[in-house]
């Protein structure tokens, strides 16, 4: 609203000719990018040389991060006997031939190796065992043979 109004009415004293011939002031904006930002034209290309520096460093480590990741997931798909996956081949291919896994993605791998094995040992099946309830392991097996014979008995004639 105040927009409208100023442009409506405009600068009252541009009206009053003082000899100026009209003319606006044109607004000193310099063309050169360097006397924007307040530097000589050598520090200011200095300046662009560290910014693509720096990007193209951010971009390489993004990349390589990328990277380890992909290897980690072709890791656990080879573990677990999952399809491959042609994204995270050409990442890694990409990347390079120095891509390893992050050490804390590996522990956190490790763990869960030792923890199946575990589940795997015959010790870790006699702890299973001992966290049975035998009671109801009965009470599931009498209630399944007794489904067989009624089952049995249903289809055979004899009994």
């Amino acid at each position: 609203m105040a927009f409208l109004i100023k442009s409506m009415i405009g600068n009252p004293l541009s009206g009053i000719g003082l000899g100026g011939g009209g003319d606006k002031e044109e607004e000193a904006t310099p063309t050169d990018p360097a006397k924007a930002a307040g530097m000589t034209r050598e520090e200011y290309e200095e300046y662009q040389k560290q910014v693509v520096e720096e990007k193209m460093e951010r971009d390489a480590d993004f990349l390589h991060k990328k990277a380890e990741r992909a290897t980690l997931r072709v890791c656990l798909r080879e573990k677990y006997r999952l399809p491959k996956s042609e994204q995270d081949e050409n990442m890694i291919e990409i990347a390079g031939d120095d891509v390893d896994v992050p050490e804390e993605l590996l522990k956190m791998v490790d763990e869960d190796a030792t923890e199946e094995e575990g589940k795997d040992s015959i010790m870790g099946q006699f702890q299973n065992l001992q966290n049975m309830d035998m009671d109801q392991l009965k009470e599931k097996a009498s209630a399944t043979v007794t489904e067989l014979k009624t089952k049995a008995e249903e289809k055979c004639c004899v009994m």
